[in-house]
């Protein structure tokens, strides 16, 4: 007896889609997915456009007007199973800036003269508009954790994304703080998940997967105090990824 497929699409919204390219580099590692699925829709990758109902939705971008709120809400009705993935869908990414100024100010400064003609909303990210089951944070995703969800999803199991700080995964993969080394990093306060994947590097944590829930706020004024770290710039690298968490807070003071 021949088993079917799950049907999984691939979308993308406002982004780079620097997370689809990720997934279409796999390597040997995408055809053990493939084995797993039918990918019916996939831009970076194929032109045909997938059937009506689908298992399983992989979104990529966040949400920037009028016409992807509707975007976005066709697709959740055509999904079974929706999964955020990457910053910008997970939680605005960098085109939560955007949030800073005016709308009109905005339009203005990208379309200039006809600026009226285009239509913009402030950024959010996709669970700020539908319901999303999974997701995937980083900016870009990291393989592992992409394929681990992936597999929870197909599976009908739930997937927490670890609650507690990139530091955590830092000090097991014994990295030289980079505080040590005079430069402001967000891991003190950002989701683990990547295995401290841009520290092993050599970079810094820029806080693309977004603030743990109950960061240790305290700890971290020690550590910039004791560093001499000017607030303005821990503010700029704040700014940078989370600013849609606003919205969040929002939503939630009028519950």
């Amino acid at each position: 007896m021949t088993r079917t497929k799950p049907k999984v699409a691939f979308f993308d919204f406002a982004c780079c889609e620097g997370c689809q390219l990720q997934v279409a580099n796999m390597g040997e590692l995408l055809l053990d997915v493939l084995g797993l699925i039918e990918v019916v829709e996939f831009r970076e990758v194929m032109s045909e456009k997938g059937p009506e109902k689908i298992d399983v939705a992989v979104v990529e971008g966040s949400i920037t007007d009028k016409h992807a709120i509707e975007r976005i809400k066709k697709i959740r009705d055509r999904a079974k199973v929706l999964i955020a993935y990457g910053s910008c869908a997970t939680i605005g990414g960098v085109n939560g800036m955007k949030n800073n100024f005016k709308l009109d100010d905005i339009r203005k400064e990208v379309y200039g003269d006809r600026f009226n003609y285009f239509d913009t909303v402030e950024t959010k990210a996709v669970h700020q508009v539908v319901k999303v089951d999974y997701f995937v944070n980083g900016c870009p995703v990291y393989i592992p954790e992409f394929v681990k969800v992936l597999k929870a999803a197909l599976q009908g199991i739930p997937y927490e994304v670890p609650d507690h700080a990139v530091c955590v995964e830092c000090k097991l993969n014994e990295n030289v703080c980079m505080y040590d080394r005079g430069v402001a990093c967000m891991g003190p306060v950002t989701r683990a998940g990547c295995n401290s994947w841009c520290i092993n590097n050599g970079n810094i944590c820029y806080g693309c997967r977004g603030m743990v829930s109950n960061p240790n706020e305290n700890g971290a004024m020690d550590i910039i105090k004791k560093y001499n770290i000017p607030m303005d710039m821990v503010i700029n690298k704040m700014n940078m990824y989370n600013k849609c968490r606003e919205i969040d807070k929002r939503e939630q003071k009028k519950r």
